[in-house]
């Protein structure tokens, strides 16, 4: 696992690199991060593949989690990409925010409530993703997403249908 230069301070956004797509989570303090993940899926298959799996789902759960187990053997950046276009919300309003969601099923949506339009909510009061906004531009790395979401929603879709 890499890291950051740095260590993350509470209300920081942490981006972390899976293949093919970032899943994003906030920094809460003492090694902990609270994230968007699928309600089953990322129980019975790790933090891994949170955000991965959470695309075949119209609801994700909040959870808090120690980083490390989050990032796994991923890499991962502190990444407030924002701060320069919107103030960061009060640590302490961040903090307190993300923590009376823990345990909540929320809306899930790729396009318009995913795991980025969370924690960029929870730092900023603005929801923004990246990720969407270079799929919607027609470039980025996201693009690799969108097939495999295609693909995987497709096979989980026929073995339902099958069953």
């Amino acid at each position: 696992m890499a890291s950051s230069l740095r260590e993350p301070k509470p209300g920081d956004l942490i981006e972390i690199f899976r293949f093919g797509y970032e899943h994003w989570a906030i920094y809460v303090g003492d090694g902990y991060v609270i994230h968007l993940a699928p309600p089953i899926l990322g129980d019975f298959l790790g933090a891994g593949s949170s955000s991965l799996f959470s695309v075949l789902s119209s609801t994700a759960v909040v959870k808090q989690e120690r980083l490390k187990d989050v990032v796994g053997n991923c890499d991962y950046q502190i990444n407030n990409y924002l701060d320069h276009r919107y103030r960061p919300r009060p640590v302490e309003e961040i903090i307190s925010s993300a923590k009376e969601k823990v345990g909540k099923k929320m809306e899930y949506s790729v396009l318009t409530k995913n795991c980025e339009h969370f924690v960029t909510d929870l730092r900023y009061g603005t929801s923004w993703s990246k990720q969407v906004e270079e799929v919607l531009s027609g470039g980025g790395t996201t693009t690799t997403l969108g097939i495999l979401t295609t693909i995987l929603h497709f096979v989980f879709n026929r073995r339902s249908q099958s069953q």
